[in-house]
Order: C-alpha cells, then sequence, then structure tokens
C-alpha cells in the first residue's frame, strides 16, 4: 500500500477534480501492475495498472489508496474493471466519500466474490487525499499558507525589497510546492506591485497550476500566456465565498503566496488548512513589512493554532510545516 501512496502523490496538483490514486497489482509476490491518475484525472489508476498486468491480473490482489469508483462518468466504473479482470483481492486504504461511490465500489467487488480489505495505511491515505476530501466533504479546496521570512518574520525591508530574502534552494523548493498544488493565489496588491508568475519553472513541461487574483477591481496584467503559464482567474468577496466558487470549479489543493492582507483575511475565516514556512537568516528589523496583516487579536486564546509536522534545511534556509490543530 505504501507503494501505492507513493504512486499516488505523483498526481497531486495534475489530476484535478478528480483524487490522485495509485494502484499496484501483486500476484504470487510479485508485482505484474501499477498505475497513478494520469493528467487531467484520467485514466484513472486501476484502469492504468490492469493494462501493465494484462493476463497476469487474474487471481492478483489489488492495493489501492482509495475505494474504485462505482458510478459510470467519462469512464467505466473501476470497481467493475478489477472485477472483470478476475481480480482476487483487493485492499484499499480510504472509503471515497464522494455520494456517487461512498461504499458502492466495496460492494460491487463483495458481490462478486471477491475479498476486500479497508483501511490499510489510512492515516497516510487521508493526508495524500486531504485536498480531495476537503472539496468533497467542505465543500471548499484545501488551503496552504505559505511565508518566505526573515528571522525576525519579515518579508521585506521597509522600501519593500524581497528578492531574495531566502536562497536559490528553498526558492526552487517553492516552484515544487506549486507543482503539488491546482492553483496559486495571490491578492490584488501582491499581483499589482509585483506581477509575479505564479507558474512552475525549473521542471521542464508541466502541467501549470491556475493562477487566481483574488480582486474585486478589473484583473492586474501578469506576465505569461500559453502552456508554460496556466489560465487566469480572478475571485472575489469573503474567503468563505470564493474558497467556495473555487470547490465548485473543482479545485482540491490551493497555494496561497501572499499579499498580508489576503493571508489575515484568510486565517481570520479558518479558511488556512496548512501553513509552510521559509525560514533565513538574515534580519530585517522592526520596520520591515510584516507577511501576515492584523488578525485584531485581544486575546491570544483566540489566535489560529497549527501544529508542527515536518522540519528540514533547504541549502542555508529552514523549512518549516504545521497543520492545522
Amino acid at each position: 500500500m505504501r507503494h501505492a501512496l507513493a504512486l499516488a502523490r505523483r498526481g497531486l496538483g495534475n489530476v484535478w477534480p478528480n483524487p490522485a490514486v495509485g494502484c499496484v497489482l501483486v500476484r504470487d509476490g510479485v508485482v505484474v501492475g501499477r498505475g497513478w491518475t494520469q493528467p487531467g484525472g484520467r485514466p484513472h489508476a486501476e484502469a492504468m495498472a490492469l493494462a501493465q498486468a494484462g493476463e497476469a491480473a487474474r487471481g492478483a490482489t489489488a492495493y489501492v489508496t482509495l475505494e474504485p469508483c462505482a458510478h459510470h462518468g467519462k469512464t467505466p466504473p473501476c470497481a467493475e474493471a478489477l472485477v472483470r479482470s478476475g481480480m482476487a483481492r483487493v485492499v484499499t486504504a480510504l472509503t471515497d466519500p464522494d455520494p456517487r461511490v461512498t461504499g458502492r465500489g466495496h460492494a460491487i467487488l463483495r458481490a462478486a466474490g471477491i475479498e476486500v480489505a479497508e483501511g490499510v495505511c489510512e492515516a497516510e491515505a487521508r493526508e495524500v487525499q486531504r485536498g480531495f476530501l476537503s472539496r468533497i466533504q467542505r465543500g471548499r479546496p484545501m488551503l496552504t499558507l505559505k511565508l518566505a521570512a526573515s528571522f525576525d518574520g519579515r518579508i521585506a525591508t521597509a522600501s519593500g525589497e524581497s528578492q531574495w530574502i531566502t536562497g536559490a534552494q528553498a526558492r526552487r523548493h517553492v516552484h515544487a510546492l506549486r507543482l503539488g498544488h491546482d492553483a496559486v493565489m495571490v491578492g490584488a496588491e501582491t499581483a499589482r506591485a509585483d506581477r509575479p508568475g505564479l507558474n512552475v519553472r525549473g521542471f521542464g513541461p508541466v502541467r501549470q497550476p491556475v493562477r487566481i487574483v483574488v480582486s474585486s477591481r478589473r484583473l492586474p496584467d501578469l506576465p505569461g500566456e500559453g502552456p508554460e503559464h496556466g489560465p487566469l482567474w480572478q475571485v472575489a468577496g469573503e474567503p468563505e465565498a470564493f474558497m467556495a466558487e473555487l470547490g465548485t470549479r473543482g479545485l482540491t489543493r490551493v497555494l496561497c503566496e501572499g499579499g498580508g492582507v489576503l493571508a489575515a483575511s484568510l486565517l481570520r475565516a479558518g479558511m488556512v488548512d496548512q501553513l509552510i514556512g521559509y525560514g533565513a537568516g538574515v534580519v530585517l528589523g522592526g520596520d520591515g513589512r510584516a507577511g501576515i496583516g492584523a488578525l485584531e487579536l485581544e486575546h491570544l486564546a483566540d489566535a489560529p493554532r497549527f501544529r508542527l509536522v515536518e522540519t528540514r534545511r533547504i541549502g542555508s534556509d529552514i523549512m518549516h510545516r504545521w497543520l492545522r490543530d
């Protein structure tokens, strides 16, 4: 199952609105097929693994990170494909919460006489599916707030100079972070002041994330058109409203890269699920610009709380990741 989960991660940021799923087929202790959800969401992981295995799938065990789909959409149900292949056993990590599927995929398999085991590596699978689960269960994508800051928590000097607080390796890591999200979002002030590209660079031809600007006025002119840049969307209003709109449009994972006013509004609204910070060994002082705007807190108990799940040295900088408590 951990092999299947590693395959599933390859689809993160690349398969929305579908979940990123991995599948490994094993027969007599030998892997005979493996697959993961392909760009755009199709073919599904099970279809890729079955195509690779061919007749070797008969009598095999399938390890799938999410319950096989049970509804007819643009492709036939994967549960039925597993039945037709002559699979002997199917092991899954998570039940699919999509109301078109939930429990039905497992039921189709059991009705065909296939042994089914559920809940294997469930916690790890839930982490991989965090964005998809958020869209289905809460009606909005998972939101990651990213900040690159000085030792004293500043993102620019008093004059606005910010290139570059962190080093080249940390900046490359940010591009990898973008690659694992469906969309990159900034506020209107950041878009107008910095004209950021918001695309993935340095990883060859990839499916670019959607670029989102939160602005109630005319959409700022950002650089770049064509396949090396993702589509540009504009949203406006309160965070609860535009995050629900992004969920309706199929997004599962959104990365917010600023600015401070937008970050504060998302935190106040309880929309931030994950914090990723890049800390540099430089001090900018109290007159430097804060990365997050005013939260208007009177009591420490009211502050948004997150729990530390990862720290890593990246070049001369530190990356730290936190999940909502």
